[in-house]
This record gives C-alpha cells, structure tokens and sequence, in this order.
C-alpha cells in the first residue's frame, strides 16, 4: 500500500510554504537541528533519531525474534503494555489495526486497573515502557504487577520486560533485579518512538510482522523530500487553511485509534508560544466537530465531505504523520520536541501528594451540590443544568471535556463530546485522564489561550494502595486532576470540574442534561 492524499482543501501548488518546507524537508532527512531556531536546536540535537527508525530498528529484529521465542516457552499469552502517552498510543493502534489482543494500563484510576489485572497471572507478561521510569504513572504499575505476581508465587523477572532508555534509572534498576531489559534510541521522543522499541516490542509479542511495518515507513519516508511530497503538502495545507482546530476521523480505515495517535503528536508537538494545532478526534466523519476547522479523513469512506483524505498502511501513516508534524513546527515556529507544560503538571501534582501527605487538605467547596453530583464553577445555579448552561455561556474558541474516570468502564462519558460540540457550537476534544496530559494537555496551557475546560472526576467503587508509596491510585487520581486544574485557574481560563458520587447514575444524568 502506498499513501495517498485527495481531498477540498489541499495545499496550493503556488504557495511559496511548498517551497520553504521542501527545503525543510531535505534539512530535516539530514537532520539539521536549527531548523526550528537557536531555541530549540539543543533539543532537536537529541531528539531526530526517530527520522531513522525505519532503517535503524531493523537491528532490533533478532532482539524481538528471541523475546517472542520466550515468551511462547513460558506460555505468555495475555499481554499487559504499561506506559503513558507515546509508550501507549502507539502500540494501542497497532493491535487495533491488526486485530490483536492487548490490554494496555495508561491510567490511575483504580476501577481501570482492577479491570485489567488479569486472572490468570501465570500466562501473563507485563511490558513497562518508559524512556527514563520517573513517570509517576508507569512506575506505580510497575510496582503493583511485581506485588501481584510475587503474591502469587511467579518471579517477575519470569514476566516483566522493561522498555527504555539505555543508562537510564529504569534501566539501571531493572537490570540489577533480573529483568528482562530493551533499550531504545535515547535520541528519539517518546510521542517519535513508534517505530522504536516503544512500539515494536509490545508490537511482536503480539505477532504483528514488524519488519513489513518498518519496510512500509522505509518506503513512505524516500518520497518525503521528493517535489511531490505528501508529508510537505499535508504540513502546508494544514498550516495555510489556517484553522487552529484540525479534525480527524478513523472510522471505518484499516488504522483505528490513529485518531488518538496524531491527536497526542500534533498536539505536544505544536501547542507551544501560545500558538499551534489542536488536533480533535471525531467518533465518525459525520460526528459533529464544531467551530471552524479543517477536517481529516483516514479512510475513502465519506471522502467528499473532507478537507483532506490520507490513505495508508499503518507504518507509512506513522512516518508520514511524524513527518507533517515536525514540518508544522517549522511553519509555526515552535520547538516540536519539547514538552514544557507535560512537566508543569507532574510537578503540581507531586505538589499536591506532598501536602496531604504532611496533612495540608484544604477542603473545596462546590458551588452546587446534590446526591450524585459535587461541582465546582464560577457559576451560582442551583441545578445541574443552570451549572453547564452557564458555563456553555463563557467565551472560548475550543472546549475540552477531561474525564478522569475508567476506560473500558465508564465509556458512555465520551458521549459528552459530541453533545458539548452539537450544542455549544465549539470545537470540542475528549480526553481520559491521565492520558491527556500527556496529549492535549501541553497544548492546554502552552497552545493558543481561548479554551475553556471541563474536568470530569468521580467516587471510586474500590481503591488500591501502591506499593511503597504513602498514597493510592485514587489519591494520585484526584491529585493528577487537581494539579491541572490548578495550572489551568492560574490562566483564568473557564473551568468546571463535575465531581460524580455516584459514577453510572451521575453520568446518565449528565447526558441527559446536555442531551
């Protein structure tokens, strides 16, 4: 398969943009690290090794060959991905796309977790993929799983592999126990890495042929400085239409969940300087997105109603998509490597732990309270309904609705989405929390500041404490989500977060309300 692109709204063959991103593009398969400025240059030097990974993993076929072989020994069938973000999403997609089981942990919330625990421990193998192991997140699944399996007789070094950064703590560390260790391209960030072993070593435990993904991107990338580029003409029609909202929709292509994928990247990536890209993964081509926008379809289904059409095999979308992205970053002139407001969140997070930790717990007080909800908002409604038909009523180019809820449970509250979107008249993205923050989240508050945001948390049915640490996942929850709160309300931006005591009724009645 090769890609291809069609669509209303492509890019100009006049338009000067072609001309400067061309000579981006041959900069950039060069690795020229001052494409985006003196700023970012010390970052790019470190971080354009994912341009290579088509070629450069193919060293990581044996490695993968004898860790399958292990894995079918010891009978290892049921297969656990614990990461966050780029660690993730990729690996996601991929046993989307190629039908293959895989239950993936980017989560605290701890009815999520409970659900992926899986019963039978025996057959089970945990991937951990994170670059440096400091995510808060990853960690803590990490520490849970070698709990569950020593609690059950097994040896977690019979059923962890660890995926990260040569040297790194992780690295370190999980060697001295024993672990079975991979190392990825340190030079290659995380929202990058899936080509990497981020993506491949979940990606072959799971049987997917590997090495025709890397032949597909191969292939894709030797056009991406080519006149013709699609990877330039993508960057340029994207950047010229002008639309700060950029839809896509999955529905119906060979690549589900990509949506999600190019979601985190273009949004990392470009939402920076107060400036940048929001991408907003739609439920179809015809879900309602809302607000201006230029609108992305992955498959040919519906192909008249959309800007742009991009067909391809999943390697070459992920090149193609890595490509685009780094290339907007050169017509917006932003760092497309770094994450400032990723870190910005972790820290007001840590912030908040260490307080309740020493007994600091200042108590919040809803503006409306009733049996199955608690919200908290500017607005003085007595009602449910009052509460979201005023803030609906604050100005904003975009609304994000963030549930920090279960996944795989409480998934009828990404209806929300398309209510919020069909009523306000907004562009409006979903995200789960954690995830998000890994995502959408540094576009949030690094992007262009017109957003207004709608925190969604709830009662858990059951905690779950983390092993060696002072607090449980639902304590980390609620931090994760108060600590983006924090930065957000620092912003002034419209902010309500919708507290649900009783999570099935609660969210019925939400969508009733917006309905």
């Amino acid at each position: 398969m090769t890609i291809s692109i069609s669509g209303k709204r492509l890019a100009d063959k006049n338009s000067p943009l072609l001309v400067t991103l061309h000579g981006a593009a041959v900069r950039l398969a060069a690795k020229d690290s001052t494409l985006w400025g003196s700023d970012a240059q010390a970052e790019a030097q470190v971080r354009l090794n994912w341009i290579d990974l088509p070629d450069s993993s193919q060293k990581l076929l044996p490695i993968l060959d004898e860790l399958v072989s292990w894995a079918k020994a010891h009978h290892l069938t049921h297969i656990v991905l614990a990461g966050m973000g780029g660690s993730s999403l990729a690996p996601e997609v991929i046993s989307k796309a190629y039908a293959k089981e895989l239950t993936v942990l980017d989560t605290t919330d701890p009815d999520q977790i409970r659900k992926a625990i899986p019963a039978n421990l025996a057959h089970t193998v945990v991937v951990v993929g994170s670059k440096s192991g400091s995510t808060i997140e990853t960690a803590s699944h990490k520490a849970l799983f070698e709990e569950l399996f020593m609690q059950a007789g097994l040896l977690p070094r019979d059923h962890i592999v660890i995926v990260t950064d040569p040297g790194s703590p992780l690295d370190q560390s999980s060697r001295s126990a024993g672990l079975r260790t991979i190392n990825a391209d340190p030079n290659v960030g995380g929202r990058y890495s899936a080509l990497s072993a981020f993506g491949l070593v979940p990606a072959a435990l799971m049987g997917v042929d590997v090495a025709g993904m890397l032949a597909d991107a191969r292939a894709a990338a030797s056009n991406f400085t080519l006149a013709d580029s699609p990877a330039i003409n993508l960057a340029t029609a994207i950047f010229e239409a002008g639309e700060q909202n950029v839809a896509f929709s999955d529905k119906g292509s060979t690549t589900p969940g990509l949506s999600d994928w190019i979601e985190q990247l273009i949004a990392e990536s470009t939402g920076k300087n107060e400036r940048g890209r929001l991408p907003i993964a739609i439920e179809s081509i015809d879900a309602p997105v809302a607000g201006s926008h230029y609108l992305v379809n992955l498959t040919t289904a519906s192909a008249d109603s959309a800007d742009a059409v991009v067909t391809g095999s999943l390697g070459e979308q992920f090149i193609l998509w890595e490509w685009v992205t780094a290339l907007l970053g050169v017509a917006l002139e932003v760092d497309p490597f770094n994450q400032p407001n990723v870190t910005e969140a972790k820290e007001r997070t840590n912030a908040i732990l260490a307080k309740w930790s020493s007994g600091e717990n200042e108590k919040l007080t809803p503006s409306f309270e009733d049996t199955n909800f608690a919200i908290y908002s500017t607005s003085s409604a007595q009602s449910l309904q009052g509460q979201l038909d005023d803030f609906l009523t604050l100005e904003s180019h975009y609304i994000a609705i963030m549930a920090y809820l279960a996944r795989g449970i409480d998934d009828e509250i990404s209806e929300t989405r398309r209510l919020i979107a069909s009523k306000s008249g907004r562009g409006t993205t979903f995200g789960w929390g954690p995830r998000f923050l890994h995502s959408t989240g540094q576009f949030h508050k690094g992007g262009q500041h017109n957003g207004a945001f709608i925190q969604i948390t709830g009662e858990n049915l059951n905690d779950l404490k983390i092993p060696g640490r002072d607090f449980s996942f639902h304590t980390l929850l609620m931090a994760q989500a108060l600590g983006d709160g924090e930065a957000l309300a620092d912003r002034h931006f419209p902010l309500m977060r919708i507290h649900l005591k009783n999570r099935s009724v609660g969210i019925a009645e939400l969508l009733a309300a917006l309905d």
